[in-house]
């Protein structure tokens, strides 16, 4: 495998994954919670899916938005956490380019579904605070279905350059990318060739597309807190408060370490590489692991149908 590394080749026929670089002889025990995220993840999604399609009074947008956000949550994992205890556990770190390119696409477009859908739940908190007697008039079925549409299309549409950006340079310099999955900058810097293009398209999905939907929030619950504090007594703007709380929490999930992930990669130069990687894996694992918990907890109506499921299983 060495040979391949230092010959000249456009496109390499396999990456090598090297899992969490300088932490290889800890792989097995960094497996442990990364495995226990994975399984707290796909069972809170999967509950969450069950429990909004079982109870006929979580109809209505903001669920029908959690359970969008279920789904990505549900594949940015899968498209994750299987290759990479293949490496913790079996050094099974070759990785296909094509699959590679494909792991790619998939963590980067989901990602920015997942982004657009916490835009799309501010607006929901914003019409439902802001003009309640309106909501169920703005947020039909139909439109609800039209923004989950138009939030797929969106990632699909962003982030398909990714994988043409990185076919189209030349690798000359090595194949192993020092990361646990194929992430976008990691394997453009592989290559050898002009990537400016590439690097300043990475630079405007981040700024132009999260950053848009960072501005999009944020207006959003500026609207809501001007008018939570305009109601007359404390209970009712506390009342008011909590029912953003959830998606406040969940907001800060993702984006707080995707941020931190992004500075260090930029602008972290003595920072050690594993924390680089162990920063960016708790990323994509945290928000799918943390969004049913929040929900479960903060909602009173799942949290309810839990407990009712559970109870009635025991009897």
């Amino acid at each position: 495998m060495s040979d391949s590394n230092k010959t000249n080749f456009t496109n390499p026929s396999t990456f090598i994954l090297l899992g969490v670089p300088g932490l290889q002889a800890a792989h097995v025990w960094i497996s442990i919670p990364f495995c226990t995220m994975y399984a707290i993840a796909i069972l809170g999604n999967v509950a969450i899916l069950f429990i909004v399609k079982m109870e006929p009074s979580l109809h209505e947008p903001m669920y029908y938005f959690l359970c969008m956000l279920a789904v990505t949550d549900l594949v940015l994992s899968t498209s994750t956490l299987p290759k990479m205890l293949s490496i913790f556990w079996f050094n099974s770190r070759e990785i296909s380019f094509s699959a590679c390119l494909t792991q790619m696409y998939f963590i980067h477009s989901f990602f920015v579904m997942e982004s657009g859908i916490f835009v799309a739940m501010a607006f929901d908190r914003y019409v439902a605070i802001c003009h309640p007697l309106r909501h169920s008039t703005i947020l039909t079925n139909p439109v609800v279905a039209k923004i989950g549409l138009a939030l797929v299309l969106r990632g699909v549409i962003v982030i398909l350059p990714y994988p043409f950006l990185v076919r189209q340079l030349p690798y000359c310099r090595t194949n192993i990318i020092p990361n646990s999955y194929c992430e976008y900058i990691a394997v453009v810097k592989l290559a050898c060739g002009d990537t400016r293009v590439s690097s300043y398209y990475g630079l405007f999905v981040v700024l132009c597309v999260r950053g848009l939907d960072m501005i999009c929030i944020a207006v959003s619950y500026t609207q809501i807190l001007r008018a939570i504090f305009s109601l007359p007594t404390k209970d009712a703007r506390l009342k008011t408060f909590g029912t953003c709380s959830s998606h406040l929490c969940a907001i800060l999930t993702l984006y707080i370490p995707a941020l931190f992930s992004y500075l260090t990669q930029q602008f972290g130069h003595n920072v050690p590489l594993h924390f680089h990687i162990l920063i960016a894996n708790v990323y994509l694992l945290v928000p799918p692991m943390l969004n049913p918990i929040i929900y479960g907890v903060r909602s009173k109506q799942v949290l309810d149908r839990l407990l009712r499921l559970f109870t009635h299983k025991g009897i």
